[in-house]
This record gives C-alpha cells, structure tokens and sequence, in this order.
C-alpha cells in the first residue's frame, strides 16, 4: 500500500492544501517517474519520492523538511524514503545519490518549466522549445525567485547537458499533462 500511487496522493493531500504547491508537487512526480524510466529504476519509487518532496512544506514552510520525517513515518514510509525526500534540502556538498541529485535538480525546473508555459499565449507545455525556456533563464525579471544557478547546478550534478534536461522534463510534463492522475489538480 505504502508503494501505491493513489496512497502517495492521499498522503499529500493530506497534509497540503495548496493548489500551487500540490501543482508542484505534482510536475516534480512527473519528471522524477520520467527520470525514474530513463534511468532504468523503479518508476513507482521515483514518482512517490517527487509526489511527497513537499509534504511539510504548507504546514511548516519556515522548517521545512524538518517535519516530513514524522508525517512520513506515521504514513508508513521507510527511513530510506524518507532520506530521499529530505535530499532535496541540502546544500550542493552534500554527497547524493542518483534519485537524490535528480530530485534536486528538478524541484525548481519544473516549476520554472511551468511558468514559461504560462506566459506563452497558447499557455501550453506542448510547443515550449528549449530555446523559449534558455531565454527565460537568461531574464531574471522572470520567474525571479528561482536561482538560475540551481537549475544549472542540479543538471551538471546529474551528468546531463541543461538543454537535454530542459528537454526531457517539458516533454514529460507535455505528455502527463492529460493523464487521469493529473486532472483533480491539473499541471497548468
């Protein structure tokens, strides 16, 4: 049960009320499964680390993920899960491994990813070029809160040229964005 998708999506929605932040959550689900296939591991496990990376953040936002480990815990989760959720938060210096690096590196691409979509008239993900998104990271007018330097640094960390991974995660948040599990709360 703990393994199961509809149980992640319970667990969070019970803890995060948020649209936009279960929107977040939900695009770094994406990305992650997709990462998770690409790389040849367990997709389950890679979406439900995404899908949770965020569960204290609505309570706690000022101490997060210092909660996620009890709310993790009393959901049934390992410490190992857990572990990889929590990796999200540490500085660069950190050693990871590889779920743990992607897990980083996604958090704000796909939320960057997704406001490019916004601002595009069609606000679509399905004809987002790289070259509109490389553009943006280039204005920091738009999108300010996010570190570019995250975005380049969570890349480089994983091994991945950028405009491969820009590339990789618009095409997984283009294709999921009709899937059934992503319509309760939908990615744009």
């Amino acid at each position: 049960m703990v393994n199961d998708r509809a149980y992640a999506w319970q667990v969070l929605k019970q803890h995060v009320t948020s649209d936009v932040l279960l929107r977040h959550c939900l695009a770094v689900e994406v990305a992650m499964r997709a990462y998770g296939a690409k790389f040849g591991q367990d997709q389950e496990y890679w979406g439900a680390v995404g899908l949770l990376h965020d569960v204290d953040f609505d309570k706690f936002p000022n101490d997060h993920p210092n909660h996620a480990r009890d709310l993790l815990s009393q959901a049934g989760y390992s410490s190992q899960f857990i572990t990889d959720v929590e990796s999200h938060a540490r500085n660069w210096e950190t050693e990871r491994t590889l779920l743990q690096k992607t897990l980083l590196a996604l958090d704000e691409l796909t939320g960057f990813i997704i406001a490019c979509a916004l601002v595009r008239p069609d606000r679509s993900l399905a004809n987002l070029e790289v070259k509109s998104v490389v553009k943006k990271m280039k204005d920091k007018a738009f999108a300010r809160a996010v570190n570019r330097d995250t975005l380049t640094e969570g890349a480089a960390s994983m091994g991945v040229d950028m405009k491969d991974h820009i590339e990789f995660v618009t095409r997984a948040l283009a294709e999921a964005v009709n899937k059934p599990e992503y319509q309760e709360v939908p990615l744009l």
